[in-house]
């Protein structure tokens, strides 16, 4: 895709944070946005700058989590625009927590949303995306779903789940000859609302790490959907954003499996 005139891009998390700013980005160069989100107010404010951009864009509310919703969805996106030409699987939540400490409330909650939701995103999507003549999928993993951390086991398992399930992805449409094309996306700490949505295991105070995360993130959203956008242009399959991811992605190239000694010590000196 070496465009996005005219184009039909599909956002979810589009209320806030990269699914706003790659939804107003996509505006500026011409594409048509069928935004969503459990929050239809801030969706419908993203679909109104959007619309002041001059691109035709509209609001819909979904939850993710639901399979059913997710196909009736797209069925309402191809109704309102014809065939989805990008699909960008942006939605996601974070939580920090030991594995000792983890309730399964709490990892049904992040898997739910993080991985099913990716799933069905695609699945609901991807035979537009095919029929479209041009298309391209894009899955939000993370930086730590190209290196495990310690107190993000549960985030780990379904951003390196995206990342497999999008790398085969990419891999099938190839040897099928459809003209699509797929991304794994790994924002590195991105200066969003993600930390103070979060879930906290333990006793673990959830304002203090979402305090800390503000601190130590860098790179603005409106950035991020810069580098998502140009990466999908590029045709890139793993696409990282920020300094803190590409050195993340580094580690495990460098060290193999040693990463994890320089990560568990990093951690012991925070919290000692």
């Amino acid at each position: 895709m070496k465009n996005f005139q005219d184009k039909v891009a599909v956002i979810t998390g589009a209320g806030a944070g990269i699914g706003r700013a790659l939804a107003v980005e996509l505006a500026r160069q011409g594409a048509k946005l069928a935004l969503s989100g459990r929050n239809l107010a801030n969706v419908t404010e993203t679909a109104a700058l959007c619309e002041q951009a001059g691109a035709k864009a509209r609001a819909y509310k979904l939850d993710v989590t639901d399979r059913a919703a997710f196909y009736q969805h797209a069925d309402e996106v191809q109704a309102d625009f014809g065939p989805a030409n990008l699909l960008v699987n942006n939605a996601g939540v974070s939580l920090t927590a030991n594995v000792e400490e983890l309730s399964w409330e709490d990892f049904e909650w992040i898997v739910n949303i993080n991985f099913w939701g990716v799933m069905y995103g695609t699945k609901a999507f991807l035979p537009q995306v095919i029929a479209s003549g041009d298309g391209h999928i894009a899955n939000v993993s993370s930086m730590f779903g190209l290196a495990a951390c310690p107190s993000q086991g549960a985030y780990n398992a379904t951003k390196f789940g995206i990342r497999g399930f999008t790398d085969a992805l990419r891999q099938e449409m190839k040897i099928a000859g459809y003209p699509v094309s797929v991304s794994s996306v790994h924002p590195g700490m991105i200066k969003t609302e993600i930390a103070w949505k979060a879930r906290a295991g333990g006793d673990r105070d959830r304002d203090a790490l979402a305090a800390n995360f503000d601190k130590l993130a860098k790179t603005t959203p409106e950035s991020a959907a810069t580098t998502i956008l140009r990466g999908i242009r590029k045709d890139k399959a793993k696409i990282l954003i920020g300094a803190d991811a590409r050195v993340i992605d580094l580690l495990p190239r460098i060290f193999g499996s040693g990463y994890q000694r320089i990560l568990t010590a990093q951690m012991k000196k925070e919290v000692s």
